[in-house]
């Protein structure tokens, strides 16, 4: 086995996003629909013998062992027992922050990396069980399926989603996704529906119950949405910021993304049922 791994962690967009209802931790019963799009950071992982965990391509403003990929490795390495350690770097194309699952990806794709590079055998459903102790959308990508999501989102049930093209914009402003699951207007009691109804009903069915509140608390949002509405649907992912809109031909996205780029950062990507770090892989 090569000393070495590159591979793709891709995002990931919310086609719809219920809020069911509150638990007693906190935490938020969702029905949300997992589409993975070819949008993504790479990472590099290298071999090390002598078990340390290296970042060489930190990010301002976070502590290494903040840093969720290191913090991946490291939780991979403790639970099981290997005395190997890894260089990381990263490729960071994804937004922070933007609701696009960078972050949570970036972790599945260390856990998956790892798993293969320090020939440790744990099986998908072992790596998304530790992915989960470091976020509720790790697990998606981790199985590296477009998936029907409930709980807090980690009870996946894979799914085949049409694969049309997006136009996704950054309105260039950080959601605080604790602040929205806080606000006191959010809506917390949408009725559930059944993954089939979800599928049966498509675009006409599906909406972002975070998406009235953000819009509300980050104006740049709201604009952003607006301006998008003109040419397609549009709709928040998670908590945002990131918005997008879909689209049957690549042509036209790309028209409208041109216009997009004008005011913020914006990205053509196209829908996928199946992850490049599944192709990669084989998880």
């Amino acid at each position: 086995m090569s000393a070495s791994l590159t591979l793709p962690a891709p995002a990931k967009l919310n086609r719809m996003l219920h809020i069911v209802g509150r638990r007693y931790d906190g935490y938020h019963e969702l029905q949300t629909l997992f589409q993975i799009i070819d949008l993504n950071d790479r990472l590099t992982l290298s071999l090390r013998e002598d078990s340390e965990i290296q970042l060489a391509t930190p990010i301002s403003g976070v502590a290494n062992e903040d840093n969720l990929i290191v913090r991946a490795a490291r939780l991979l390495q403790r639970t099981s027992g290997t005395t190997k350690g890894v260089t990381l770097s990263i490729e960071k194309k994804l937004p922070m922050g933007g609701g696009l699952g960078g972050g949570s990806s970036n972790a599945a794709t260390v856990l998956a990396g790892l798993n293969q590079l320090w020939q440790l055998g744990l099986s998908c459903e072992a790596l998304a069980t530790l992915g989960l102790q470091l976020g509720a959308d790790v697990p998606v990508f981790i199985h590296g399926h477009s998936a029907w999501a409930e709980g807090i989102g980690e009870k996946l049930t894979t799914v085949a989603l049409d694969t049309p093209w997006f136009v996704i914009i950054h309105p260039s402003v950080s959601v605080s996704t604790p602040l929205i699951f806080q606000d006191p207007e959010l809506t917390r009691d949408s009725r559930p529906i059944t993954m089939a109804r979800a599928l049966q009903g498509g675009v006409s069915e599906w909406r972002n119950d975070c998406e009235a509140i953000v819009k509300k608390r980050y104006p740049l949002v709201a604009e952003a949405l607006d301006w998008l509405a003109q040419y397609a649907p549009s709709r928040l992912t998670g908590t945002g910021a990131c918005l997008f809109a879909t689209f049957e031909s690549e042509k036209d996205a790309r028209t409208v993304a041109e216009l997009a780029g004008q005011c913020w950062p914006t990205w053509v990507a196209r829908g996928l049922n199946t992850s490049p770090l599944q192709d990669a892989l084989g998880c």
